[in-house]
């Protein structure tokens, strides 16, 4: 197969009334079938070839998730162009220079506040012919904004461009779309510098689809909630590209905020989050258990002592014994499975964590109540999975084993025989497979730098293999930090079981040509809010209570606990409670919640340098 567009064709002609997607509505959700979402995406293609874009050249997505997203992605391909979705979070001058670096002809927004991102920066974007606004906003606010602007276009407007044009040539591209074609341009979020262009091919995305439907055995029965910036690798990946190759329907959630009511309505079948999406659904429950009856507790506290049984046989390799099965099967009936009905999770069979560590609470905590939540590990370089978790091989705590067909080998000076499965050395991770991206759009250095001859992707991640072939991520290559007194600690490890702190919200652990390790920590709201309903202390200005001596003390104790984990060399031996959390908006969190380490640094500066202050 040369292109996930083929079985677009093919859903339409076999199924064209099946749902291929759902949006939202006044009064629920509506379902639009694959006939015509491929009429859709014809149209866009129709559109694009009649605004003079040729073979090749790029098509921006600059939004939230919508149909038309999805419909526009696609859309470029069946003309033979390459979609480059950027964060609706970027700023103007970001904006502005991946478009200038994609050299983008026609560029979709969402909203007017996009639009002026654009136009602000339009005379570094010489080859800009259209921008073009989606059917599901105001389309009058942006028309206002526009008026008598002979770059934009309204939806309509835009697909009327194409309504007349001959289907010869639309067609003709189609049917020349080759799988070596580039199918996709993925910015990194870029955690330090300007975003790398990552090149990926139709090839690319046809085989990341055919392996994750094996993999997790997924049908066109599935469903899921599209939520996740789709710029992102994986949410496009699971969003648009595995939905149109497998059939199965997603769901489009335009805020965050709606999300729980969209998962209780819908009932997916797959649910795909950070960690700060599953830590936000923890902390929920867990604050109502904390209000609950002492005998409501109790019980829950049974149930979750049987489901983390359950799992933990599983992960074994071995069934559970009998005695935890009849357990189990009073606990679900019970308690577990009205819990899964409450959250919108109770046909979910494949939930899936990646882009950082889930901590190992929030993993036990949910296999309590009988979501297994299958860790995964990737990057955008690798078209999303590397390796993953998976019901039948399942190690907690590791993100699995490889996709089937994908390689895995540790390099480096404490790796093992090249980290064949069993060993115990650590070494940089490396992948090889159907997957791996064809380089870095204009930056042959840096595709020097991540691919070799052979094919293998260097991904700067440090890791270490189990006897089961599961891999564990321990660290980055170039975020080791290097104390005064030479030691190499790794922060990524010791940020995640700070992370596992109930209070804690977020966690930057400092060293770097110091004496000791710190840390920057941050308080989680819903968390804060229970510990000052439970001591009495006023929850309506966070930042004064992460002053208060009570929160520190409570923190404290837990990184002591986190101490007694670590080698001495790692111990925390200061930390510092910052008033806010990190934000995507103060620039100090990738798109993806990935920190920036030289940002953040340089933004508590101050903070920091108290923290080494000699006592």
């Amino acid at each position: 197969m040369r292109t996930v567009l083929e079985r677009l064709r093919q859903h339409a002609r076999e199924r064209p009334e099946d749902a291929a997607y759902r949006e939202r509505t006044g009064d629920g959700w509506r379902a639009v079938g694959w006939r015509a979402y491929d009429e859709q995406v014809r149209r866009v293609a129709k559109a694009l070839v009649a605004l003079g874009v040729e073979t090749q050249e790029t098509v921006g997505l600059l939004g939230v998730n919508r149909p038309a997203w999805a419909v526009g992605c696609l859309g470029a391909q069946a003309a033979r162009a390459v979609p480059v979705g950027i964060y609706q979070t970027c700023s103007a001058e970001q904006v502005a220079y991946i478009a200038s670096h994609a050299e983008m002809r026609v560029i979709v927004v969402d909203s007017v506040d996009q639009w002026r991102k654009i136009t602000a920066h339009r005379a570094e974007l010489p080859r800009l012919v259209a921008v073009v606004a989606m059917p599901e906003i105001a389309a009058d606010e942006v028309e206002g904004a526009a008026a008598g602007d002979r770059l934009f276009l309204s939806w309509r407007d835009f697909l009327a461009r194409g309504d007349g044009a001959d289907e010869t040539e639309v067609e003709a591209r189609f049917e020349a779309i080759s799988r070596d074609d580039l199918g996709s341009l993925i910015y990194t979020s870029g955690t330090t510098g300007r975003p790398k262009a990552v090149m990926l091919s139709h090839g690319n995305l046809v085989e990341t689809c055919r392996i994750g439907a094996v993999l997790h055995d997924l049908h066109p029965t599935d469903s899921l909630i599209s939520y996740l910036p789709l710029a992102h690798i994986a949410e496009q990946m699971l969003s648009v590209h595995m939905p149109t190759y497998i059939g199965y329907s997603a769901s489009y959630v335009d805020a965050p905020e709606d999300l729980l009511d969209a998962l209780q309505a819908l009932e997916p079948t797959v649910f795909f989050g950070v960690p700060r999406v599953w830590e936000k659904i923890h902390a929920g429950i867990a604050e109502k258990l904390r209000a609950a009856p002492s005998s409501r507790r109790r019980l829950a506290s049974w149930v979750l002592k049987v489901g983390r049984a359950r799992c933990d046989a599983l992960d074994r390799g071995r069934p559970p014994s009998l005695g935890v099965r009849l357990q189990w099967a009073l606990a679900d009936r019970r308690v577990a499975s009205k819990v899964r009905a409450r959250l919108g999770l109770g046909r979910v069979r494949i939930a899936a964590s990646g882009a950082a560590p889930l901590g190992r609470d929030v993993i036990d905590f949910f296999a309590g109540f009988g979501v297994r939540i299958l860790e995964v590990y990737g990057l955008s370089e690798c078209c999303g999975p590397g390796t993953w978790n998976r019901h039948d091989l399942c190690r907690a705590g590791t993100v699995g084993p490889p996709i089937p067909e994908v390689e895995v080998r540790l390099v480096g000076e404490t790796a093992e025989a090249g980290g064949e499965a069993g060993g115990s050395g650590e070494g940089e991770v490396l992948l090889r497979g159907p997957n791996i991206f064809q380089g870095y759009c204009k930056d042959p250095e840096a595709t020097a730098e991540a691919l070799d001859a052979d094919g293998w992707l260097h991904t700067g991640d440090l890791g270490r293999l189990d006897e089961a072939g599961c891999l564990t991520i321990t660290g980055r290559k170039k975020d080791l930090l290097i104390t005064s007194g030479g030691k190499n600690i790794a922060p990524s490890g010791i940020e995640a079981k700070l992370k596992q702190i109930e209070l804690v919200g977020d966690a930057l652990v400092l060293g770097d040509r110091r004496r000791f390790i710190a840390a920057l920590l941050t308080l989680d709201e819903d968390a804060l809010a229970g510990f000052a309903a439970q001591h009495g202390l006023d929850a309506s200005d966070p930042a004064t209570l992460a002053r208060n001596p009570r929160v520190d003390e409570a923190v404290q104790r837990s990184v002591d606990q986190v101490n007694e984990t670590l080698a001495r060399v790692e111990s925390v031996r200061a930390f510092r409670i910052l008033p806010r959390r990190f934000s995507v908006d103060e620039g100090e969190l990738t798109p993806t919640l990935k920190p920036k380490r030289r940002v953040i640094e340089e933004h508590w500066a101050r903070e920091i340098e108290d923290l080494y202050r000699p006592r």
